[in-house]
């Protein structure tokens, strides 16, 4: 195994060590001895980008089998294990990866480092169809509560298909469609597992309280044997063109609480100091109750009870600036529409002011910072920027890169980007509230997701 030890310019201190184990797993340790826990994060270069079509949610349907049992752990052991251990768990899925992390009393480290290795290593051997089904059943109960049922749920997901055309990676979202879910065989599941949650594409990172060299050893012990595979195809080509070209609009009539106007407007790719600059242009125009655009639509003309300007930043596709009002009263969308127009308009005029680039500043350094402070935060950076960029020394150095963007460059992007023909839109219409139905007859299991 090699490895190189940095402590990068700008990082407070911090530093990481890098390993690679001959089966190619990617490993990064980075010592805190602060307080006495630990945490592991693995991340797995799969995402919904990697899904065809017919075969949208695989990459987070999996997400959820590998909490379903593996050789060693049955049924819902990793969770009992990890808990009863004093830890905590999750794992998620996005676009661009899936991931799993524990965090752990620090003399805990070696079973949640096993648990993640049996089940990188042995999951097929639990693999049925009694498990498919179940995961299959909690994902699309997940799906009914966190988009269908629940008021502005599918926004992301209409905009999202809006924004990037029919036919492109990152046109469906990851929770996947209900038919494609169905769909889904225990062969599919199988070839999945085989291609993607190999060694040679995940990346570990170990931080917290530990000693290097016995987390390696452990690292070696149980992970080192598990098989690389060379089956992986690339993601397909997510570039696109700087600008849509022409607005995109959708009405939407439905049952929801007020009108919204939600926009996604195509920003530059995560990594680059344009990202960065596009990061402090949503931050001053919606990051937050001193940003223009809540000052103006929430203090000044009352017409708006939120509104906020984010970036989804994305490496593999052209990132999204994700804009969302929820008006007030009977105000209607074109009103508020002019408004944000005229917002953007002045911001890509003018740029922003000394004090608004020093608030933002210190607001995303301050973001950056809560990530690297906590031991699981820290993780998943490195983790990250492993996987996304190739370097998880990046992460170390992040807040450097923000505090280094000038007004112009933020101004540049804004004017650049933040048209109306760069934007798919979204406009809420509040429809009349419909019947409840019969509690006799609604006989859908209503177990909540984990």
């Amino acid at each position: 195994m090699g490895h190189t030890a940095t402590e990068q310019a700008g990082s407070g201190g911090l530093t990481a060590t890098e390993h690679r184990l001959a089966n190619g797993l990617r490993v990064v340790l980075s010592e805190d001895h602060l307080t006495p826990v630990a945490a592991v994060c693995l991340w797995y270069d799969v995402g919904s980008r990697h899904e065809v079509k017919g075969r949208t949610g695989l990459a987070h349907l999996f997400e959820h089998l590998m909490f379903q049992g593996s050789a060693q752990v049955k049924g819902n052991g990793h969770f009992e294990l990890v808990q009863g251990a004093g830890g905590s768990l999750n794992g998620t899925t996005s676009f661009e990866r899936t991931n799993y992390f524990e965090t752990m009393p620090a003399h805990e480290l070696e079973l949640a480092l096993w648990l993640e290795a049996d089940r990188m290593g042995s999951l097929l051997a639990a693999l049925d169809d009694e498990s498919l089904e179940n995961q299959r059943d909690v994902v699309k109960n997940e799906r009914r509560q966190r988009y269908d049922n629940v008021p502005y749920g599918t926004a992301f997901e209409k905009l999202t298909a809006m924004a990037y055309p029919e036919g492109h990676p990152y046109h469906h979202t990851p929770i996947g469609s209900m038919a494609d879910l169905d769909a889904a065989s225990l062969e599919d599941a199988q070839a999945f597992f085989r291609t993607y949650y190999a060694p040679n594409n995940a990346v570990l990172s170990v931080v917290g309280d530990i000693d290097p060299e016995q987390t390696l050893a452990w690292i070696e012990k149980y992970f080192g044997s598990i098989p690389s595979h060379n089956g992986k195809q690339p993601p397909r080509d997510g570039s696109l063109p700087e600008v849509i070209g022409s607005e995109l609009r959708e009405v939407v009539e439905e049952e929801v609480p007020s009108r919204a106007l939600m926009a996604a407007y195509r920003l530059p790719h995560d990594g680059t100091r344009e990202a960065d600059a596009a990061d402090l242009a949503l931050t001053v125009l919606g990051g937050g109750e001193s940003s223009r655009l809540y000052n103006r639509l929430v203090r000044r003309d009352r017409s708006a009870v939120a509104a906020g300007f984010g970036l989804l930043r994305l490496a593999g596709a052209p990132s999204l600036g994700w804009l969302d009002v929820k008006t007030s009263g009977g105000v209607e969308v074109p009103a508020i529409e002019r408004a944000v127009d005229e917002e953007l308009a002045r911001f890509a005029a003018e740029g922003p002011t000394p004090e608004e680039m020093e608030r933002a500043q210190a607001q995303l350094e301050r973001e950056w910072l809560d990530r690297l402070a906590t031991v699981s935060g820290r993780a998943d950076e490195l983790c990250r920027f492993a996987v996304l960029f190739g370097d998880p020394q990046l992460a170390l150095n992040a807040v450097q890169r923000v505090l280094a963007i000038t007004p112009e460059e933020v101004q540049a992007v804004a004017k650049a980007r933040l048209r109306p023909d760069n934007r798919a839109v979204l406009v809420y219409e509040p429809t009349e509230p419909t019947a409840p139905a019969d509690p006799a007859a609604d006989t859908e299991d209503k177990e909540a997701d984990r």
